[in-house]
């Protein structure tokens, strides 16, 4: 499904080119960073596009200016767009990485614009590798944050990345009700590149559902419609579908002749994934004219490019159109291989699909228990206070004496220790990680800005993170996955000592705060967790496997904002990450 764009709608003008570059004219005379990167983040959505060696000379650029930002958050945009940069190569695990990083940049800055920027990605991202109800959550998170700032385009974007997500969940039938409304809208507000990438999605929702006369109807718009704004990529988008259309209809030649359309304009879209899908068109059609072995070297270069991006879907997809060709050739075992192979990732999929509605059902169901536990203490909390009251008015009257002023005391005292209890339940609540008894990520992070205050500095921060996690929750469910993190806290609980704060800063990421120590102390400790984690035996859920963490340490200095320790510790851990994990680097 094609993805809108990053939300900012100026990129979408075709006088993005000359205005930035007037831009930056402008700017040479009288400096701004700040001003200068948000027009380069501008040109690399653009040049993303376009020029991929464009787009990484501006990130280049970039990068140059961090050091004389005002606003931290910027930093955010830029790990953002280079994250595109590797999606659409199709790096989708490189691009999760940076996307993860740019959402940590954005909150730790408090940049609710970049951080719903980021979540949008990371959120798109998450459904395209089946992590359905995350994907959902930061989705919906980047929405809240979009209305909250009164930027109602880019809201309707993120609209349209739920309406993708319920579309790979096979919910398609929401996914039409919200690509319907979403095309009123940007035809009201006169969106028409926005209006274009939706019209694509609502032709591939009608795909799904073998609808194949509106689907064609939909590519026609597109195509009419990207032909018109001069959009290149979204010609290649529907003339692929399109081919689709006409392959499922039975038209293979003329399906071949739009892929052929499609492969020639192909030239300016870097789009690996793009690429895949007019080659599975190509190979579906050659196969139905017969011209085997081309079909089959099409079908194979698709199957690479899905499995590099971990699009199971499309995968299959291609090795069920393989095995076809194969048996037709009288190559049955390659062909049943090939079958077998789609089978298995079909049924990952639609377990996968099961596993996240359930998993969907259950965070909502846990929320509102959390919410009736929440209602129920502040009920409490109030029948306290007014026992309290009504306490001190009987006291004021001097109508209690003897032993009724004795019980009324001893009931005035029961109430309070209920308070304090509740209290500290509370407290605990907002402050604990349920899942490991770690303190969570806003106690971490608190502890952190605590110890920065300080006007001498010998403190340390360190962020460790599970090696190879994603793979564990997809193959052995998240229910181990909980299970593995539990142990893991567990294995670090001993090692909290007093100025020493460990806490869970999300996912499978820890963050570790030490007061006071030198650079040779705080490495010695990331090596102690690290040990911690190898160490432990975890055969009763991943037979013959261990479980690795990396760490990234950084020193604090004074005068620095969170944002920037944070950000330190990140480079950290990706060197960590980037030097063949289990290790600790610092930075």
């Amino acid at each position: 499904t094609g993805r809108p764009g990053r939300s900012r709608i100026a990129r979408r003008s075709n006088e993005v080119r000359r205005l930035s570059d007037a831009a930056l004219a402008q700017l040479a005379a009288q400096p701004d960073a700040d001003l200068e990167l948000r027009v380069r983040l501008v040109r690399c959505d653009y040049f993303n596009e376009r020029d991929i060696d464009a787009a990484r000379a501006e990130i280049e650029r970039m990068r140059a200016l961090l050091p004389q930002l005002r606003q931290t958050g910027l930093r955010a945009g830029i790990l953002g767009c280079e994250g595109e940069q590797q999606e659409t190569a199709g790096d989708n695990v490189q691009a999760m990485a940076l996307y993860e990083q740019a959402v940590a940049v954005a909150e730790a800055a408090h940049d609710d614009e970049h951080l719903a920027n980021a979540l949008y990605l990371r959120g798109y991202l998450r459904g395209v590798l089946g992590e359905f109800v995350s994907g959902l959550a930061d989705l919906k998170r980047s929405l809240a944050l979009f209305e909250r700032l009164q930027l109602p385009a880019h809201a309707r974007t993120s609209v349209n990345g739920v309406a993708i997500l319920y579309n790979r969940v096979g919910d398609y039938e929401q996914a039409l009700h919200y690509f319907k409304d979403t095309l009123e809208a940007q035809a009201g507000a006169g969106m028409a590149r926005e209006r274009s990438v939706t019209l694509h999605n609502l032709g591939r929702t009608y795909e799904h559902l073998q609808r194949w006369d509106e689907a064609q109807h939909s590519f026609e718009q597109e195509l009419a419609l990207t032909r018109e704004l001069g959009y290149v990529r979204g010609q290649v988008y529907a003339l692929r579908g399109l081919a689709s259309v006409r392959n499922a209809q039975g038209d293979a030649r003329r399906a071949l002749e739009l892929v052929a359309q499609g492969l020639r304009l192909f030239g300016s879209v870097p789009d690996e994934r793009l690429r895949a899908q007019l080659q599975l068109q190509r190979g579906v059609a050659l196969g139905r004219l017969h011209r085997l072995p081309e079909a089959t070297a099409a079908l194979r270069d698709a199957i690479a490019v899905f499995r590099q991006g971990d699009a199971g879907a499309e995968e299959s997809l291609a090795r069920d159109a393989l095995a076809r060709i194969l048996a037709e050739q009288g190559d049955w075992q390659p062909a049943f291989e090939q079958q077998s192979q789609a089978r298995r990732l079909t049924d990952a999929l639609l377990q996968r699909q099961l596993d996240q509605r359930f998993a969907s059902l259950k965070v909502q169901f846990d929320s509102e228990l959390k919410d009736s536990e929440n209602t129920l203490l502040q009920r409490e909390n109030r029948a306290s206070e007014r026992a309290l009251a009504e306490q001190r008015r009987v006291s004021q009257l001097q109508i209690v004496a003897g032993v009724l002023a004795a019980a009324l005391a001893l009931a005035l005292g029961m109430l309070v220790l209920r308070q304090r209890h509740t209290t500290r339940r509370l407290r605990d609540l907002a402050m604990t990680d349920e899942l490991t008894g770690l303190p969570n990520r806003r106690q971490a992070l608190r502890e952190l800005q605590r110890v920065l205050a300080r006007p001498q500095l010998d403190a340390a921060l360190l962020i460790a993170d599970i090696d190879h996690f994603k793979p564990i929750n997809d193959q052995h469910g998240h229910l181990v996955g909980d299970e593995i993190l539990r142990a893991i806290a567990a294995a670090w609980r001993p090692l909290a000592a007093p100025g020493v704060q460990i806490g869970r800063l999300g996912g499978e990421e820890f963050l570790v705060v030490v007061e006071t120590c030198t650079t040779e102390q705080a490495l010695a400790l990331g090596e102690r967790l690290r040990r911690a984690v190898s160490g432990l035996d975890v055969s009763r859920w991943l037979p013959g496997r261990n479980i690795t963490v990396s760490v990234g340490v950084t020193r604090v200095a004074g005068g620095e904002t969170l944002g920037g320790v944070l950000s330190r510790a990140d480079v950290a851990l990706y060197r960590a990450k980037s030097g063949g994990r289990d290790r600790v680097e610092l930075a």
